[in-house]
C-alpha cells in the first residue's frame, strides 16, 4: 500500500518515532531551549495546496521511500544554502522552497518535457 498525500498533509521527514517521546522542550547547541514543536516543524516536509492538486491531477503517488528521498534532498539543498530547488526523481520534478521545506509544485515526466524551470538556485537529482 502506498502513502497518499492529501492537501495540507505534513510529512515528518527525518524525525524518528523515538523523538516523539522527548520532553516538551529541547536544548539546542547554543544552550537556549527550543520547544519540541518548533524542532519538529523545522524537519517537516510540507506540500502546498497547489502541489497537492498537481500531484492528484497528474496521478502521482508518493510512497514513504520517495518521501524520505525528497526530505533528504531538501536537507542537502539546505546544507548548500539553497533557497528554491528543483528536485528531479526518475519521471518526476518537484520545485521546493527549501527554507520552508515546502513542495511548491510537482510535474510528471510528460509535463516537464520542453519545460524551462525558473526562479530556482539549485537542482538535486535523486537516482
Amino acid at each position: 500500500m502506498s502513502d497518499r498525500i492529501t492537501i495540507g498533509q505534513l510529512y515528518p521527514g527525518t524525525v524518528h518515532p523515538s523523538a516523539l517521546q522527548r520532553p516538551s522542550s529541547v536544548k539546542n547547541p547554543a544552550g537556549s531551549e527550543a520547544s519540541f514543536e518548533s524542532v519538529l516543524q523545522k524537519n517537516l516536509l510540507k506540500f502546498s495546496n497547489h502541489a497537492a492538486r498537481r500531484l492528484e491531477q497528474r496521478g502521482i503517488e508518493l510512497g514513504s521511500r520517495q518521501l524520505d528521498q525528497i526530505s533528504s534532498a531538501v536537507d542537502k539543498a539546505a546544507a548548500k544554502g539553497s533557497k528554491e530547488s528543483l528536485i528531479l526523481m526518475k519521471d518526476m520534478a518537484l520545485i521546493v522552497s527549501v527554507a520552508n521545506r515546502t513542495v511548491v509544485t510537482a510535474m510528471d515526466g510528460q509535463s516537464m518535457k520542453d519545460n524551462v524551470f525558473t526562479q530556482i538556485d539549485s537542482a538535486v537529482i535523486i537516482s
